[in-house]
């Protein structure tokens, strides 16, 4: 008992035997934690007593047993008034991180609002992703179908900030850019626009296309400039009908290469209308296609009505690449401005799966996330994928809690007796 009582003293172990280690962090927020290696510190405001407090000793506690500088101390609402206005407070419960003089506030007392407030703090400056408007692209603010809003949230739950973008207006790109987002024009744009988009890729600017089958409405100076060809007609994939998906234009995606966007991804992702990406590259650019489809895949160039099939004289077949990555290091780019850094650029031959009606489907979200991270340099955060709520809950079939029930009323207590009967015969014999 002694040595049980030393070895607890100088090690320690746990184990969480739920079904979905719902008491145990997730690897997204432990990958999170690695990436920040000065001290965190959290102030939550709640009373002394209560089961407010202990809930927010728990929950923080495992992020301690990853990071021993996650330091937690209470302010009680009542004794300290001032520090609660100074600081906003709103909420019984609400907690205050801080990390290298950045504070995000936490209202919500679950992992994911925790882990997506450190993943915002670990960010060392700010990060604007900007999106082309003016042209019916698709809206980061829009609510249809078509529209990205539900993408640019998560984006922003993440730290970075969105916003749009009319060239015409604006006259230039703006020297804080990120990244330059042009989401699936559906007009022309105007000489002078496309010039401005070319200044800013020649400059060293971070460069996200969604380019859609449609055309490229006067982005080809573009095209050119990147070495992107597009493959004429619309991706057409028949593994699609494996996963009761009638539409032929639907493609599946499961072969995702090495490079550092996608590595380790390992998550089907669906891509509705798309078309095949070929990549040239130009000058001192380096990269590679992206997204393969099966090989059972082709480039469809005819009608897309009726019975559809793979013609070898006019379709393209596959494999199809749906994106291309490229990067190059401004020392070595005509015209950039800043030294040492890394230019990246990913074309994407589909806007649709990164929409509101398809965000949700497969590892869409994702690799949405993934682009995002990689174009903005937080290469570190790649692969720390969006937090989904764990299902703690149990639910029991009428059987089933009829034979607790009776378990517990009638079974065990006759057990009791029974065995009580038995030692007590056993003694009157002896």
């Amino acid at each position: 008992m002694g040595l049980l009582g030393w070895l607890s003293e100088h090690y320690s172990f746990q184990a969480d035997w739920t079904a979905n280690n719902r008491n145990t962090l997730s690897p997204a927020s432990v990958a999170v934690l690695e990436q920040m290696p000065e001290p965190i510190e959290v102030s939550a405001f709640t009373a002394d007593s209560g089961t407010l407090k202990q809930h927010i000793q728990d929950l923080l506690a495992r992020y301690q047993r990853y990071k021993s500088d996650v330091r937690l101390h209470f302010v009680n609402p009542d004794t300290e008034p001032q520090q609660v206005r100074e600081q906003g407070i709103t909420t019984d419960g609400e907690l205050v991180l801080e990390y290298q003089g950045r504070s995000e506030k936490v209202s919500e007392l679950n992992e994911q609002s925790i882990t997506n407030s450190l993943q915002r703090l670990s960010r060392s400056a700010e990060r604007w992703i900007v999106f082309v408007e003016g042209h019916g692209e698709r809206s980061p603010f829009g609510q249809a179908n078509h529209d990205l809003q539900s993408w640019a949230q998560q984006l922003q739950a993440k730290g970075l900030r969105v916003q749009g973008l009319n060239l015409a207006t604006a006259g230039t790109v703006p020297d804080n850019t990120s990244v330059l987002v042009i989401a699936g024009p559906q007009v022309n744009y105007l000489p002078g626009e496309v010039r401005l988009i070319e200044d800013y890729v020649a400059r060293g600017g971070n460069l996200l296309w969604l380019a859609d089958p449609d055309g490229l409405y006067g982005l080809e100076p573009l095209a050119e400039q990147l070495g992107i060809t597009f493959e004429p007609g619309v991706i057409v994939d028949p593994t699609a009908q494996m996963f009761a998906i009638d539409d032929p234009t639907f493609a599946i995606v499961g072969d995702y290469g090495l490079h550092p966007l996608v590595e380790g991804f390992n998550t089907l992702t669906i891509f509705p209308y798309a078309a095949g990406v070929e990549l040239e590259l130009q000058g001192d650019w380096q990269g590679e296609t992206l997204l393969l489809t099966t090989a059972r895949s082709w480039s469809e160039t005819g009608v897309l009505a009726g019975e559809i099939g793979f013609d070898e004289l006019q379709d393209v077949p596959g494999p199809l690449s749906l994106a291309a990555a490229l990067r190059r290091t401004l020392d070595d780019a005509s015209g950039a401005t800043a030294d040492g850094a890394e230019q990246r650029v990913v074309v994407m031959g589909d806007g649709d799966f990164l929409s509101n009606a398809y965000l949700g489907n497969g590892g869409n979200l994702d690799l949405g996330m993934n682009m995002a991270n990689w174009l903005s340099s937080d290469d570190q955060l790649i692969a720390i994928p969006a937090k989904t709520a764990l299902d703690s809950s149990l639910t029991l079939s009428q059987t089933q809690s009829m034979i607790i029930g009776f378990g517990f009323l009638l079974v065990l207590p006759a057990l009791l007796l029974i065995s009580g009967l038995i030692i007590w015969l056993k003694r009157r014999k002896a």
